[in-house]
């Protein structure tokens, strides 16, 4: 008979490594835990089912535009509280919020840059300033942004990421619309070229005042799309809806914009539009 003796210690209890807060997410589209840095690395796309993350005003300038090319104009022009509004909070107090956290002045950003060396103008919103809504300031900066490439002839390109008018400024961010339009009407008579980025979402006022009036429009995948959110059109219509109303396929199919574009090619795609419809 052969005896066996144990030379160390049985199985060790190790205490639990705690993950460090941050480093993981998990994709909306499928589940899947992705490694933070690894999803960055693919421009914050679902490496598994394709999933567009919605992501800053930085991120996409960053992706879009030439390495420290883009030169900011009218970067701290901030909105009044014209009505002296107040909801659940006072309107400045909301504003100052919004700034402390996100380290904008409103929810868009605007200036020129280059897209492989191609000059541009550059409008991007963000989501993350109270819903990437438009008021006052996003309409006098996309009103800016168009006269600037109305004169130096230069291609316009916005992103648009919002959930529409801003409540808190009324009438005001509603006549916001007249301002774009209008700017947007004489750029393309004078044969300005404009390319609208729709990302997720990209709805209700924005739509109406600057988002549909491109020359080409671009939607990343799986974008909410339209004026009215499905929620509002079920209720009025007392209908159910198809399965992936509004969303950017729904779009594509009935000719509500032009293309859809991966993030990850979006900016090869923007090159070869500027080169084959400007000079």
């Amino acid at each position: 008979m052969v005896w066996f003796k144990r030379k160390s210690p049985g199985l060790r209890i190790q205490k639990r490594k705690e993950m460090p807060d941050g480093l993981w997410v998990k994709c909306e589209g499928c589940g899947e835990i992705i490694y933070k840095k690894q999803l960055a690395e693919n421009s914050y796309v679902c490496t598994r089912c394709d999933f567009h993350f919605k992501i800053s005003s930085r991120d996409y300038i960053s992706l879009l535009l030439d390495a420290d090319s883009f030169q900011e104009t009218d970067a701290t022009m901030e909105a009044v509280d014209f009505l002296n509004f107040k909801d659940t909070k006072k309107y400045p107090e909301r504003l100052k919020s919004a700034i402390q956290q996100t380290g904008l002045k409103d929810a868009i950003r605007i200036g020129h840059g280059k897209i492989e060396q191609k000059p541009v103008v550059f409008g991007v919103m963000d989501f993350s300033f109270i819903g990437g809504s438009m008021g006052s300031v996003v309409g006098e900066k996309v009103a800016r942004a168009v006269d600037y490439a109305r004169e130096k002839k230069l291609p316009l390109i916005i992103v648009s990421a919002t959930g529409g008018a801003r409540m808190m400024e009324s009438i005001i961010s509603l006549m916001q619309m007249a301002k774009t339009a209008s700017r947007l009407a004489r750029f393309s008579d004078e044969g300005g070229f404009y390319i609208s980025i729709l990302t997720n979402p990209t709805t209700a006022g924005v739509v109406a005042s600057y988002a549909m009036l491109g020359d080409i429009h671009i939607a990343e995948p799986g974008a909410l799309i339209g004026f009215a959110g499905p929620r509002v059109i079920k209720q009025t219509i007392g209908q159910d809806l198809p399965e992936g109303f509004q969303r950017s396929q729904f779009q594509l199919e009935h000719g509500f914009v032009d293309m859809i574009v991966n993030r990850k090619q979006m900016k090869s795609t923007l090159n070869r539009l500027i080169s084959m419809f400007t000079d």
